[in-house]
């Protein structure tokens, strides 16, 4: 039962989305709300009949052919009247049209980055369909709330009906112009996973996961760029501290208390050599936050950490993507680089930013810099207003800690 298990969980994670746009395809009888019904009532029936009967030689062939079944039997159900179908049109190969991915979820990927849809709505049906998260979920991680998910939901439904969007993978042109959505969709999702905020979850590991999968799998594809080989490299060298990040206790453990003995070595000789493959083209954001991150795994210490590039990298990347949130990054190199004025200046003008004025982050920057400074009071305020805006107990555990520090000194 634990491998009829796995395998109908892997096959709902790869191919839940696929299966409800093969159903849309199928038939124009069909609602959407329906055609997820019927892939999950799918699904449900491969775990009973796999249990009695064992995993079939071509399982995807199997539940592509019992996916139609019932997709006929609810056309009939709904009084329509089917016309003489070619007998090779119901066959299970066919019910799926071939991609140019090997990687299916890529492939429903750049269905989901469809330009008719907002950016959130892009994320909220990726996290949906392709990785398959359930709503409550997705509520989450987005810090929104399950019924601003399910309208949301709900009105991209009704725009995927209109425009077709799920009823065929785009052309090769058309997936070049999305190349750079997709990576930026990729990019959300990895750091979504990578979050504090979810302590030792599975699924935060699962989502980083699964981004870090469609990202090898679009730099190795036709249509990938020296962005898609950067963006990669910056997963790789991320997922690489991934066991260092929590200590035994779970508590949250900053890049100076980590044991980087635990940082995962392969990966981060993979991460250099996908950085070097992105070499020579356009340098995009990725390029320059992979370099970044290069440099800290590069360091066999923190105080060996080259302080003087991460800025200098932050300073550039902040002319190719200006927004608060690079800047606040920019500001704490420039501290542990020595320019502590400057650092502190950027830190509390950013403290008028709208996006910024209940970041974590940025309390927790400040209150652990002034910490630093030896202006205890200081440290302390920013502190304890961090502890109320953070509802993360390992991010909670990890102020309190400082806090500590900020009493005792």
């Amino acid at each position: 039962m634990d491998d009829v298990q796995r395998k109908v969980d892997e096959l709902y994670k790869s191919h839940f989305g696929k299966v409800v746009g093969s159903i849309l395809r199928f038939s124009d009888s069909i609602d959407f709300e329906t055609a997820e019904d019927i892939a999950q009532d799918s699904f449900a029936t491969a775990l009973i009949a796999w249990s009695k009967s064992g995993i079939p030689d071509y399982p995807e062939a199997w539940l592509f052919k019992v996916c139609k079944n019932k997709t006929l039997d609810k056309i009939r159900e709904n009084g329509r009247v089917l016309r003489e179908l070619p007998q090779k049109s119901l066959e299970p190969e066919l019910f799926v049209k071939k991609s140019i991915f090997d990687d299916g979820q890529l492939s429903f990927l750049f269905a989901c980055a469809n330009p008719d849809l907002s950016p959130k709505t892009q994320v909220v049906i990726t996290l949906k369909y392709v990785i398959n998260l359930k709503v409550e979920a997705i509520a989450k991680i987005l810090g929104m709330s399950i019924d601003g998910i399910d309208k949301l939901l709900v009105r991209a439904r009704q725009k995927i009906r209109e425009k077709r969007i799920f009823f065929e993978e785009p052309v090769f042109e058309q997936l070049k112009t999305r190349l750079h959505v997709v990576h930026k969709i990729l990019y959300l999702v990895f750091n979504e996973g990578y979050k504090t905020s979810w302590g030792r979850e599975l699924i935060r590991e699962e989502l980083c996961e699964d981004a870090l999968i469609m990202a090898r799998a679009l730099a190795q594809s036709r249509i990938s760029n020296g962005a898609s080989f950067a963006l990669y490299s910056l997963m790789l060298f991320n997922a690489s501290r991934f066991q260092a990040r929590f200590g035994k206790q779970g508590e949250l453990l900053d890049l100076e208390e980590q044991d980087r003995t635990l940082w995962n070595r392969d990966l981060i000789r993979l991460g250099i050599a996908n950085l070097k493959l992105s070499e020579g083209r356009n340098i995009s954001s990725y390029h320059y936050e992979a370099s970044i991150a290069r440099l800290h795994c590069r360091a066999g210490r923190f105080a060996d950490t080259d302080w003087n590039t991460i800025s200098m990298l932050y300073g550039h990347l902040l002319k190719t993507e200006p927004n608060p949130f690079v800047e606040l990054n920019f500001a704490i190199a420039l501290y542990f680089n020595g320019q502590n004025k400057k650092a502190i200046d950027i830190l509390q003008r950013l403290e008028q930013e709208p996006f910024l004025s209940r970041y974590y982050l940025l309390y927790a920057a400040l209150g652990r810099i002034w910490l630093m400074e030896g202006n205890h009071a200081l440290a302390r305020k920013y502190l304890e207003e961090t502890l109320g805006i953070t509802n993360s107990p390992a991010e909670q555990d990890f102020i309190r800690r400082l806090l500590k520090k900020a009493t005792r000194l």
